[in-house]
């Protein structure tokens, strides 16, 4: 499976992804069910509200990814512990854009 990252552009100077990357390498965490996968691209949500997420996810639905993958650090806060405030609206939005067809996975670790 292939899969497209988006972060939290607010934690992109505190975090390089390393957790993200080996769990997809090694097929854990939220991706204990799919195994392995391979990232097709690593973005940033824009930042605040997290407008350009929905135009990314369907650039690298585009590119090759069979799912979107929006990193812990917007939904789970990690590395700070603060969850974007946006998280919900950006996960609607996302989900109408590419379809009901598309897999969006909420988290990675």
């Amino acid at each position: 499976m292939k899969v497209g990252m988006i972060r939290c552009q607010q934690t992109e100077d505190m975090c390089p992804g390393t957790t993200d990357f080996t769990m997809a390498k090694q097929g854990k965490g939220a991706f204990a069910d799919t195994g392995a996968v391979d990232i097709v691209g690593f973005v940033s949500c824009g930042g605040c509200p997290g407008k350009k997420a929905v135009t990314r996810a369907k650039m690298m639905v585009d590119r090759g990814a069979d799912a979107i993958l929006l990193a812990s650090c917007i939904g789970k806060g990690t590395p700070i512990g603060f969850p974007c405030p946006n998280f919900a609206m950006m996960k609607e939005a996302i989900t109408k854009a590419l379809g009901q067809d598309s897999k969006l996975i909420d988290w990675t670790h």
